[in-house]
């Protein structure tokens, strides 16, 4: 399955990384993002399709992404779906290939991307690269 990129700015209706203001780590007018060595990453995981349905729907009415990964999440990331800082390496490959491609948001306005994995339906966002 490929990753679907959401993001809830520009009132939920567009895909991919939205426009805007540019973000921290990004490069000049290319809009691509700067090879990252580590990111600052949030998920939730669900084992059920229909429940990450549940949690994208929380998101997209505007509700805080920390607080909707402590509701859905089924993993042990229990503070805001935090996993903390990761360097290229050390998570799934599915997962990681789309988080290296998030850019940095806030949990309160987050610009966020589906992935599936063999634990299940990730909703993945990045607060920092480095």
């Amino acid at each position: 399955m490929a990753p679907k990129s959401k993001s809830n700015s520009g009132g939920g209706k567009g895909k991919g990384k939205g426009s805007g203001a540019q973000e921290e780590g990004s490069t000049g007018s290319s809009g691509k993002l700067k090879p990252a060595t580590s990111i600052n990453t949030r998920h939730i995981l669900c084992e059920k399709h229909s429940k990450k349905e549940e949690a994208l729907a929380k998101l997209r009415e505007g509700a805080k992404f920390d607080d909707v990964a402590r509701e859905f999440s089924e993993d042990k990331a229990r503070q805001g779906g935090s996993l903390g800082w990761k360097v290229r390496g050390s998570l799934h490959g599915d997962y990681e290939k789309v988080a290296y491609e998030l850019e940095p948001s806030t949990t309160a306005h987050p610009k966020y991307a589906e992935v599936k994995t063999t634990h299940g339906y990730h909703i993945i966002m990045v607060e920092g690269r480095k």
